[in-house]
This record gives structure tokens, C-alpha cells and sequence, in this order.
């Protein structure tokens, strides 16, 4: 119906009785501006899926030489389980002592899975040892137990 006074309005039609004055009309102006706009909501939106699987590499080094090519994965943020069981010992120090560095530099952290085992990984993943130590003291397979 507005529209419709508007347009006679601009033809020449317009109401003699109640006429508007113009404060009447600037507040009517104002109060059909404020339907037309709506308050926009700005919801926070989280996607759960931004990080990308991780990637962890196994290996069992035999020669030293290869010890550059796993500390290229730390340094790409995957982390590496080393298996040094039949590793020549001296080779086996020296991959260690090597690894260590390398992830000392990158500020990550290393820890010792089993005889001959290490994991290392880069500064953005946390190594929980709780699982390992309930392991070890017998408490998370307790049902196990023969009496």
C-alpha cells in the first residue's frame, strides 16, 4: 500500500486530508528502511577436517647413508620409527646420535619404543607415554592376568 501512495503521490494523486508533514515522513521512511535491512549474523564456522592425515614412516636402516633421507621426513613433519634391531650396534649409534640432532634441531621429540626401536617426531605431534607405562606395570591388560 506504501508503494502505491508513492506512486500516486508522484503522478499528482496525493492525500489532501491527512496529509504528512515531513517529520512524519522521514520517520516513516526510516521505519520501512529498518524492515527492509536485516542484521547479518556472522556465525563462526569450524571445519574439523583441516589438518591432513599424518603419515608416519617405518623403516629398518641398514647403512648410515640412509639416515639423511629419514631425517628429510622429520623435517618434513612425518614422523619415523626407526627399527635398529639388526642393525651393525656402531651403525646403530650412529643413526641414533644423527636422528637425535636432527630432531633436537627441529625441536621435536624422540622417544624409545622397545629394544632397538625409537620413534621421532616433529615439534607439531606429542609423544604420550601414558599407554607405554600402563603397559609396563601391568594395568591396562590386568584381565589378563593368570592366577
Amino acid at each position: 500500500m506504501k508503494m502505491m501512495d508513492k506512486v500516486l503521490g508522484f503522478i499528482g494523486f496525493e492525500e489532501v486530508p491527512g496529509e504528512l508533514d515531513e517529520k512524519n515522513l522521514e520517520e516513516r521512511q526510516q521505519e520501512t528502511q529498518e524492515e527492509f535491512i536485516k542484521p547479518k549474523r556472522k556465525g563462526q564456522v569450524l571445519n574439523l577436517h583441516t589438518q591432513q592425515a599424518v603419515k608416519v614412516v617405518v623403516t629398518k636402516p641398514q647403512t648410515f647413508e640412509e639416515t639423511q633421507g629419514l631425517a628429510n621426513h622429520l623435517k618434513n613433519r612425518r614422523p619415523v620409527i626407526i627399527n635398529l634391531e639388526k642393525t651393525n650396534a656402531e651403525v646403530a649409534k650412529r643413526i641414533v646420535d644423527f636422528m637425535c640432532g636432527t630432531t633436537y634441531a627441529l625441536n621435536g621429540n624422540m622417544q624409545r619404543v622397545g629394544n632397538g626401536i625409537f620413534l621421532f617426531v616433529p615439534s607439531n605431534i606429542e609423544i604420550n607415554s601414558e599407554f607405554k607405562e600402563q603397559i609396563e606395570n601391568g594395568e591396562l591388560f590386568s584381565w589378563m592376568k593368570i592366577q
